[in-house]
């Protein structure tokens, strides 16, 4: 019998890795959800301690705030691979695959590579498992465990910088282990408040946490009580603070094909004639947020280069966030899941497109305040077509309906039980008569994204 050829072997090598792959991110899901944060560090500090503390090994830029965390982290990470430095990106939640959360510069981890960093640390989570357990404690959670791999493969790789998102919260969040040099703060409002607290100024208390001695905190635009908690926070352990609206901010702002531009007043200085390929106000805000980051990891003194600025801003995606995934009908996902997010949503809407018929596919969590966020976008919608995803946390669509026809009426709602009819029943809607309709997807990341796959979107 011959000897199997090259590409023999790195086929079964590719499913061999598939197989592997598949059972690491099932062990990994068995735990428990991302979402449930406990109030410790205790476990993923042990383990990062084991591991010899690899989150040292970089600097870090960190990121906390309510909506805009994932943009903001991408357009870093597009300024910084501009300026030559390689970048590690860790960001939540992902949109089709595990290993989107962690990025070398701006591509996603391989299945080689995290498996090697997964190998690396499981042994140690083993030992840390277990003493919790023997202590009463329960076992490492899904997302602390994502953020022990990312951390040892960023060290392992090197990188130069690492750009990383909170899962939910600040100070208690298993990315915390890490003392960032710089701490940007997106704006906050309400969202898991079963979490975090329940008015803004308890989950600003919590979000806080991620400003260290030493950082320069760059700081969104924020209500007044929460501006005090942050700069309280920054005077407490000797931080430097920087607010959008009174050290930097976004100077001009220009809706134009593709996206838009803009001119940032810096902490160094401005920065006109910028192009940014990403629609709405909110996106502009988190490049102006971005960008000051970029100045503050540099010291916060001095303009960067204007022509590597417009590079890297031009070249930015953020992928299920206002992105077009088709054309005629033109079909938009955007992953808004709570009330800032659907208010930031709409008013792009109003200001970037201008359909004839706009169809809202809308599936939205259990646990989300759905008819605030119906009542929000009503204005933008001609029609909504309710539904569900695939995870198990999403509201029914019958439920959903109900709600939607207090807010809409019974002749502008449709409930569709699946997903992929639903979006085929929007684009017929938009598409009647050939009055130039768009459809909207949107009300969850899980939605963004399985409509995404659904349209053949699975790039990031």
């Amino acid at each position: 019998m011959p000897a199997p050829d090259a590409a023999q072997r790195e086929a079964a090598h590719n499913l061999e890795v598939i197989k592997a792959m598949r059972e690491a991110e099932d062990a990994i899901l068995a735990r428990a959800p991302e979402h449930d944060l406990q109030p410790s560090l205790d476990r993923i500090a042990a383990v990062m301690e084991l591991l010899g503390d690899p989150q040292r090994s970089y600097p870090v830029i960190h990121l906390t705030g309510t909506n805009g965390k994932t943009s903001t982290t991408r357009i870093i990470d597009s300024l910084l691979r501009e300026m030559g430095l390689k970048t590690g990106r860790f960001t939540s939640p992902h949109l089709h695959s595990v290993r989107e959360r962690i990025a070398f510069s701006g591509e996603p981890i391989s299945a080689e590579k995290f498996l090697a960093a997964y190998d690396d640390v499981l042994p140690v989570i083993e030992i840390v498992d277990a003493r919790s357990v023997a202590g009463g404690g329960p076992r490492m959670t899904y997302f602390e465990v994502l953020v022990a791999v990312a951390y040892a493969a960023f060290a392992d790789a090197p990188v130069d910088v690492a750009i990383v998102e909170v899962g939910l919260g600040g100070s208690w969040d298993a990315t915390n282990v890490a003392d960032g040099t710089v701490a940007v703060v997106t704006p906050i409002a309400l969202d898991h408040q079963h979490f975090l607290g329940n008015d803004v100024v308890d989950i600003a208390t919590e979000k806080s946490g991620i400003i260290k001695a030493g950082a320069l905190a760059v700081i969104g635009v924020q209500e007044t009580d929460v501006s005090q908690i942050l700069a309280d926070r920054a005077t407490e352990v000797g931080a430097r603070a920087a607010f959008e609206g009174n050290d930097f901010g976004l100077l001009t702002r220009d809706v134009g094909v593709g996206g838009q531009q803009i001119a940032i007043r810096g902490l160094g200085g401005d920065y006109e004639d910028l192009f940014l390929p990403l629609h709405g106000a909110h996106q502009a805000h988190n490049a102006t947020q971005a960008l000051v980051a970029v100045e503050a990891f540099f010291g916060g003194e001095q303009r960067l280069d204007p022509d590597i600025v417009r590079a890297g801003l031009a070249r930015v995606a953020s992928p299920g966030r206002l992105e077009i995934v088709r054309r005629s009908p033109t079909v938009i996902v955007d992953a808004a899941h709570n009330p800032a997010g659907a208010m930031a949503l709409r008013d792009a809407m109003e200001d970037s497109f201008n359909f004839a018929k706009i169809v809202g596919v809308i599936a939205i969590l259990k646990d989300k305040d759905a008819t605030e966020m119906l009542e929000i976008l009503e204005p933008v919608l001609d029609h909504v077509v309710v539904s569900r995803t695939t995870s198990p946390r999403a509201m029914r669509p019958d439920d959903l309906g109900e709600l939607a026809i207090e807010i809409f009426g019974e002749d502008r709602v449709t409930v569709v039980q699946d997903l992929p009819d639903a979006v085929d029943v929007a684009a017929g809607m938009a598409d009647e008569g050939g009055i130039g309709g768009g459809v909207l997807a949107t009300g969850s990341v899980t939605t963004a994204a399985e409509v995404r796959m659904l349209l053949g979107a699975t790039d990031v």
